[in-house]
């Protein structure tokens, strides 16, 4: 099957710095592939390359075999590579069932009529509920967005996307800010969209525990080179990958497993 997001020899320099250097890498579809490395590793950074926030130097990002490395984010959103990011982006003076109507209706194209009350578009409206439901936010329909707390935000937000019909989510460290309470929450909207199977997620998470329950497969950056890509077994045997993580220093010469 032929990968559904793949990058040729992405590469992107800030000056004299290189954040993501040569990165090739395949993403089968409906699969959660994580991206794990330290600090500075360039994981944010080839994100923005992938979601179109930046442009590369050098290099190519491929879409269900086409061609999208010039396209701009929104073009890439309606084609259906949605990104989330580590700050939540939803409109803080709607109720949360607007903000997921206000989507769906974008995906459809259809112009909303000032003088018809919005309850009249009914078909939008059940959709906007199936979603909220589905991230886990029922009971909180009418709640102002802004009152929400950062993980209900989140959930929202991955709603917003899922309206646009994402085929591939890129979240981008969704437990970060979170509480250690509202963090299995979350976790469990991303194993209800991944158990759904018609979805591809990629997954910036600092938090090990979570990547290796809901991974199907692992890549490491690394000074933003790809270290490794391969199973969450095979990435957490990996000697490489260690050393990486404890701070030494690799061979780039090395086998990648």
């Amino acid at each position: 099957m032929d990968p559904i997001l793949k990058t040729d020899q992405l590469t992107i320099r800030f000056g004299g710095h290189t954040a993501v250097s040569n990165v090739s890498f395949e993403m089968p579809a409906r699969q959660l592939k994580s991206i794990i490395g330290p600090n500075g590793a360039g994981k944010t950074t080839f994100f923005n390359l992938l979601s179109g926030e930046l442009k590369p130097t050098e290099g190519e990002v491929f879409f269900k075999g086409k061609r999208i490395t010039t396209m701009s984010a929104v073009a890439r959103t309606r084609l259906g590579l949605g990104r989330s990011f580590q700050i939540t982006n939803v409109f803080p003076n709607l109720t949360v069932l607007e903000n997921v109507r206000l989507a769906v209706q974008s995906k459809k194209n259809i112009r909303y009529q000032m003088t018809r009350h919005f309850f009249h578009y009914k078909s939008l409206m059940e959709e906007a509920q199936q979603l909220i439901d589905l991230v886990l936010l029922q009971g909180r329909e009418h709640a102002i967005a802004s009152q929400l707390s950062h993980g209900e935000k989140r959930k929202l937000e991955i709603a917003m996307l899922l309206a646009l019909d994402t085929e591939v989510l890129l979240l981008d460290e969704p437990t970060a800010g979170m509480s250690l309470e509202e963090v299995p929450a979350i976790l469990d909207v991303i194993k209800k969209i991944k158990q759904k199977g018609d979805k591809t997620i990629l997954l910036i998470e600092h938090k090990m525990d979570m990547i290796l329950d809901l991974s199907d497969s692992i890549m490491v950056l690394f000074n933003g080179k790809l270290l490794a890509d391969g199973s969450p077994q095979e990435i957490m045997d990996n000697e490489t990958v260690q050393n990486a993580y404890l701070g030494g220093l690799y061979d780039e010469n090395a086998v990648e497993s």
